[in-house]
């Protein structure tokens, strides 16, 4: 793994009263993503998803259903938050073959995250 920090940034910006949140990617991101409204940021910054960032880092399971069993919680709410993380840029899915299966192990692929808010 490269010792060079990884940050994403997200832009929260004031726009006709009303807030909008734009993620700017850094050089490793995938893409640039447009949302409107604080209820994207807050769904990606809830507690049961620094839970599933903290258990990827220090448990490194080996498949989404891993990290399921791990965290006791539901494969179908575990695999919507991942989508959610990757969609942002905070994860990615290693595609393993394993006999006649492919199974995808989650890999925090960020450091840090860096949130601007301009009014």
């Amino acid at each position: 793994m490269a010792s060079r920090i990884k940050t994403r940034e997200i832009t929260i910006k004031e726009s006709q009263g009303a807030f909008s949140v734009f993620k700017k990617s850094s050089k490793t991101a995938k893409k640039d993503y447009d949302f409107s409204g604080m209820l994207a940021l807050r769904q990606l910054l809830s507690n049961e998803k620094a839970r599933i960032l903290n258990v990827i880092k220090h448990n490194k399971p080996s498949s989404i259903y891993e990290l399921a069993k791990i965290l006791e919680r539901g494969f179908k709410s575990v695999n919507d938050d991942i989508k959610l993380l990757e969609r942002f840029g905070f994860i990615d899915l290693i595609e393993e073959k394993t006999k006649n299966r492919v199974r995808y192990r989650p890999e925090i692929v960020v450091d840090s995250v860096v949130i601007n808010i301009n009014v």
